[in-house]
Formats: C-alpha cells, structure tokens, sequence
C-alpha cells in the first residue's frame, strides 16, 4: 500500500494534499508537481511512503534542484515510485551505468515487494535489481534538519516515519486530513 501526499511550507503553517503520482514518470515531473504546490516558491515536501517498506522525502526549495532522502534503497527500487526517487546520482552511478533495466520489472504502483510475493521475487532475482541497489538509506539525510528533524532522528524512523516527519514540523494534523 502506498501514500503519497505534498506539504507546502506557506506564511500560515502546512498545508497537505494527497497525489496521484500516477502521471509522474520522472524526478523532475515529480518537482514541477511540487512547484506548482507551492505560493511563492515556499518549500515544499513529497512525502512518499510504502507501507512497512521504505519511504522517501523529496525536498523542493523553489527553483532549486530537489533533494532526497530514501530510508530504504533496495526496497524503493522495487517500486514504481521508488524508481522515480532513485537517480543515478543519487546512487551514485555513471548516468546510463544503472545496471539491470528496473523498467523490464514491468512495476505499475501495485506491487508491495513484500515477504511472500513470489512474483516480484522471481522477478528481483532474475533482473538482480534487488541485489544491484544499496540496503539501506540513500540520499540528503539532512534535507530535514534545518525544520527540526536531524539526521539521525531521520536515519532512526521506521513504522509511521511520514506522522513522526509531519509530528515534528507541526503538520500531523494536516497530513492526517490526507491519508
């Protein structure tokens, strides 16, 4: 199961909508939607969240290049969604060096990865995408600091990482509104 919602920072505190990320094949779809959330080029968040899995924060600061942050890399990159987070960059690979092809994995949003879906797991181990994606978190873990959740208080988060973010910043009870 996946969440999906945006938090824009405006002069009157948070405000939460969910997305559809349906339409959105690319990091940079990903930051216009962003954008185009955000009065005045406030910051905005794109929470993403699959379900006992991995999550992801991506960070639009205006016109600046987004910043990511994926708990999970090898869980993400079994996931439409986690592919879109998971640039070559931020994996630290040569553009077009990406190893197995993650579009052949044929990934439509539904899959969960998860333990006992042999399905995606015959598919992870004939492509080895599982095994060619770092364990572990990935990306900017200080994309947060500067609204109150460090580092390590983002390296620590499992469970319901997107309420604990939203908690800190002041936006649980919007995001609530959105789930």
């Amino acid at each position: 199961m996946y969440f999906a919602a945006l938090l824009a920072r405006t002069e009157d505190g948070w405000e939460a909508s969910d997305t559809e990320l349906d339409d959105v094949e690319t990091l940079s779809d990903l930051a216009d939607l962003a954008r185009e959330a955000a009065p005045d080029e406030d910051t905005v968040l794109v929470l993403i969240e699959q379900e006992d899995g991995w999550f992801g924060v991506v960070r639009v600061d205006g016109e600046d290049d987004p910043r990511i942050y994926v708990s999970d890399a090898a869980a993400a990159a079994r996931s439409s969604y986690g592919e879109i987070l998971l640039t070559d960059e931020l994996l630290g690979r040569e553009p077009g060096n990406d190893g197995p092809d993650l579009d052949a994995l044929d990934l439509d949003g539904t899959e969960d990865g998860g333990p006992g879906d042999e399905a995606d797991e015959d598919v992870a181990a004939d492509t080895g995408s599982a095994d060619s994606v770092l364990h572990g978190p990935v990306g900017d873990a200080l994309v947060l600091d500067d609204l109150g959740v460090s580092e390590k208080d983002l390296r620590s988060l499992s469970g319901d990482a997107l309420g604990t973010i939203a908690e800190v910043l002041g936006a649980a009870e919007v995001l609530e509104t959105v789930r």
